[in-house]
């Protein structure tokens, strides 16, 4: 405790001038875990405060920190519990009651002792000391506790001063000739009094005896005042003749700071001319540049990029105070202004130029002639534009990158003058939403021809600029095809699907698809469509992310810079991509969001893609609805990674919305497919065997399990799978209980057998349920088919013993049975008779040609069934024959056939047929 005691007072107390009188280590009642110190102090400087003061370890254990004080006058009661026996827990009252519980009493009652002490010495108002014994508060505290309380704050308050070595040996002299200076105090001080007395005396008369040298002083004193007033008079004489100097060095100082205000002034005038002239003068080459220079050349346009910065840095200057007062300042800025106006003008109207320069050349290069494909009888030199035959779009690069030697100018534009900055943003929409509607327009009708076969001829566009009208003429032979052309002049969504060969129109419902069966439907034309839309989707990925790139390079919507003049906080919304804005004359506006801008400039660009995928994707699933599953799977794709790019891009939200498309359109074929089952309608003169929608069912999995491995969409299909799943379980038992040529149990049993095998080839994991259900039913209805197929071969003997069991059923014992008249041996012998082997062969060759009648080819199912039957008539014959032993125990009765008898009988039953 002494050493956390000292640890208290250096860390804590002596820095806040404080000494620690006593200290307790405590903790609160009813939580002994977190234990603190109490400490009693007194301040070193008067007036003296006394405080208590509650110190506690860091968290981290390394050092003591105060955590409370409260000073002793607000105490009000020190209650102890017990001023009988020993209890470590005692209550202080300041404003609320504090409860505490000391580590140990010794240390409680020192602690209290010791705040009793301090209120009897420093407080007026005293403290309640409640169950405290009173002996506690009469005995004083350890000796050092006791120092710190009685005699330290005595030391600490009054002015002390050892004594030095000559007082301390004249003491002692004094108290050596004096006898009894220690063992009479009083007479000694008795005696230095009247020793006091008479050297006060002696001392009255040694001044009274050198009153004579006090008057020669005084004379002295007085004869050195007559000599200052002297010096005074010599000074004052000193001072007028130095007053005239003054007046001159006056005159020389005021001169000095006209001449150092003066240059002081000019320096600053210098410095301004200088701050003007080099800050608004613009070199001579520079405003040749913005009024000449060649804006079609690289040379140029660097020139004109860098008096283009250079006329900015100027007009942007940060004029000092009083500078825009300045006539020649004025006239500046006007300069500059019209140098602005005049180069943003043509500047403009050169760019203007060169995108309409590009969009005519470029479509004159697509459009302006007809293209043939390869025709069996046509040698041509000029065939359909490579990116058509190909199934690709036009590359945009040549013209970025031409365009793109411009974006430090449009920057600057965009800076100084927002209104043509503008204009420009929409003419170049305009532009390039026509010409990429042309463009993209042709790419999807390629691919609706790619898709279905057929062909468009003779497509005219609209007028260009310049008066120029431009011609599209395909001529495609279709696939397969020996050189004959077949043409359609209905537009592609409506075209229905030719065919070569055998082939018909096909559609992918499970029962009825385009009036034909799925297993028509040919994988070669699938796979030919996904390789498909899978090219259009990357032929439309990167054309759009290098539109953006370049729009976000040119038009410098990358970063978020202010536009000089004022700024408003709310963009107005684009109407149809339009960047229409109401503008105050003269001020432009800035855009709050400028990926919003990018955005908006793409839908407004590439407005016809959304419809156009679409389109494409409505006649996908017109062609075949099971094409859903692939466009489903690569939209999935595109998207998700269209989102990992920029999940605000207009690609993303884009494909976004087409994948919605998509997803309804797997919805609506799955639907479709639920609902051709449930209109399924099975033959009343056939049997039925195993249903379409079943086998159907077996070929979506297929497809689907093919498609969708690795998807990100899977769940989309382990949901559709349920549906289907459970419908054709449903179906499954309609068309059963409908059917009239086929036994009940026949139908559940083959198709639920079929249902069984599909999935277990599969594997599909949500589907484990459905598969142990299928096996299940499977299981179920053969049973159930072999026991009522095979019901009761021995039909009459099945009768004698049942009315045996009956018998013993009312109590009669086994070994008795036989001596009842309807049961005795005899009647036995009679009716076992009548099931002689032949007889029996011939019933069971029955039976399997009535179950061959019931059971379908495809699921070979017949040994199957003819083998359980086998084993429920051995089951029938062994309890026959256990009914004979026990009943008629050594009757040497016995059946005219064995187990062996019925196996040889069905297996060359089998081997028969």
């Amino acid at each position: 405790m002494t050493a956390i005691k000292h640890a208290l007072q250096r860390d804590i107390f002596t820095p806040n001038d404080e000494r620690l009188l006593s200290i307790v280590n405590v903790c609160k009642a009813g939580k002994k875990k977190r234990n603190c110190f109490l400490c009693a102090t007194v301040t070193t400087e008067r007036p003296v405060q006394v405080n208590v003061v509650k110190v506690k370890k860091s968290d981290k254990g390394d050092f003591y920190k105060r955590q409370t004080a409260w000073a002793l006058r607000d105490l009000a009661v020190v209650d102890a519990k017990d001023a009988v026996k020993e209890n470590p827990e005692f209550d202080l009252h300041f404003d609320k009651v504090y409860k505490w519980v000391a580590s140990s009493t010794v240390e409680k009652n020192t602690f209290i002792s010791c705040i009793w002490k301090l209120n009897q010495r420093y407080l007026r108002k005293k403290i309640d000391f409640t169950n405290v014994s009173s002996q506690l508060l009469e005995e004083s505290v350890p000796s050092g506790e006791n120092q710190s309380v009685a005699g330290g704050d005595e030391e600490a308050v009054d002015e002390y001063q050892e004594l030095n070595a000559r007082e301390e040996q004249d003491i002692e002299i004094m108290m050596e000739g004096c006898e009894y200076a220690i063992s009479n105090a009083e007479a000694f001080a008795e005696k230095l009094s009247r020793e006091l007395q008479v050297l006060d005396g002696a001392n009255i008369q040694s001044i009274m005896a050198s009153e004579k040298q006090v008057n020669i002083l005084m004379k002295l004193l007085d004869e050195a005042l007559k000599e200052v007033d002297q010096i005074e008079i010599k000074l004052s004489s000193y001072e007028e003749m130095l007053q005239s100097v003054k007046e001159q060095m006056d005159q020389i100082s005021e001169s000095n700071h006209l001449i150092h205000l003066s240059n002081t002034n000019n320096v600053k005038l210098l410095s301004e001319i200088e701050f003007l002239v080099n800050h608004m003068d613009l070199a001579k080459g520079h405003i040749k540049a913005l009024q000449e220079g060649d804006l079609t050349s690289s040379r140029g346009i660097e020139a004109c990029t860098n008096a283009a910065d250079a006329l900015l840095q100027c007009m942007n200057v940060a004029l000092r105070p009083g500078h825009d007062m300045l006539h020649a300042v004025k006239q500046q800025q006007q300069r500059f202004s019209d140098l602005r106006e005049q180069f943003a003008r043509r500047l403009a109207s050169h760019l203007n130029s060169v995108f309409v320069q590009q969009f005519t050349q470029t479509l004159l290069q697509l459009y302006n002639k007809p293209y043939y494909l390869s025709v069996p009888g046509h040698d041509q030199s000029s065939t359909l534009a490579q990116h058509s035959v190909e199934l690709t779009l036009p590359n945009h690069h040549p013209f970025h990158r031409d365009l793109l030697r411009y974006a430090k100018l449009m920057e600057w534009l965009k800076n100084t003058d927002y209104g043509k900055y503008e204009g420009l943003t929409k003419n170049y929409m305009d532009y390039l939403s026509r010409l990429y509607e042309r463009e993209i327009k042709d790419f999807f009708e390629v691919a609706k021809i790619k898709m279905t076969g057929t062909t468009k001829e003779g497509k005219k566009f609209g007028k260009l600029p310049g008066g120029v009208y431009l011609s599209l003429n395909f001529i495609i032979c279709l696939h397969g095809s020996s050189g004959k052309l077949t043409g359609s002049t209905s537009s592609l969504n409506k075209l229905s699907v030719q065919s070569s060969g055998n082939r018909r129109s096909q559609s992918s419902s499970l029962l009825d698809m385009g009036n034909m069966s799925a297993s028509d439907l040919d994988v070669a034309d699938r796979t030919k469509f996904d390789k498909i839309f899978e090219q259009v989707l990357s032929e439309l990925e990167p054309l759009c992310l290098a539109e953006q790139d370049f729009i976000s390079k040119f038009f410098k919507l990358q970063q978020h810079q202010g536009i000089s003049g004022s700024t408003t906080n709310e963009a107005e919304e684009m109407d149809g991509g339009n960047l229409s804005r109401s503008y105050p004359s003269g001020v432009p506006q800035t855009i709050s969001s400028e990926k919003d801008m990018i955005r908006q400039m793409m839908t407004k660009i590439f407005r016809c893609i959304e419809p156009e995928l679409n389109n494409l994707i409505a006649l996908g699933d017109k062609i075949d609805s099971f094409n859903s599953l692939y466009m489903l799977v690569k939209m999935s794709h595109h998207v998700w990674t269209a989102q990992n790019v920029d999940p605000a891009s207009f690609l993303s939200t884009t494909l976004g919305n087409v994948l919605v498309t998509v997803k309804r359109n797997f919805d609506k074929c799955i639907s479709n497919q639920m609902k051709q089952m449930d209109e399924v309608k099975i033959s009343k003169k056939s049997k039925v065997g195993i249903l379409p929608f079943v086998a159907e069912f077996e070929e979506f999995a297929a497809l689907a399990e093919s498609i969708f491995k690795n998807a990100e969409r899977r769940g989309d299909l382990d949901k559709a799978y349920i549906k289907l799943i459970r419908a054709v379980f449903v179906s499954v038992e309609k068309v059963a209980n409908e059917s009239q040529k086929t036994p009940r149990d026949v139908v559940m049993m083959e198709n639920f057998h079929h249902i069984f095998a599909t999935l277990s080839r599969l594997k599909i994991s949500c589907l484990e349920a459905e598969k142990k259900e299928a096996k299940q039913k499977y299981t179920d209805h053969l049973q159930s088919y072999v026991i009522y197929s095979l019901g009761q071969p021995l039909e009459k003997l099945n009768h004698f013993f049942e009315g045996v069991e009956a018998r013993v059923a009312q109590g009669i014992r086994e070994e008795e049975v036989s001596y009842q008249l309807a049961f005795n041996k005899q009647e036995l012998r009679k009716v076992i008779k009548e099931y002689p082997g032949k007889e029996v062969k011939k019933g069971l060759d029955n039976l399997y040609k009535k179950v061959d009648k019931h059971l379908c080819e495809e699921e070979n199912l017949l040994q199957v069934v003819w083998h359980s039957m086998q084993d429920e008539f051995i089951r029938q014959y062994k309890h026959f024959e256990g009914l004979i032993a026990r009943c008629y125990p050594g009757s040497g009765i016995t059946m005219e056939f064995t187990i062996q008898d019925i196996l040889d009988y069905c297996s060359s039953i089998a081997q028969s047929h």
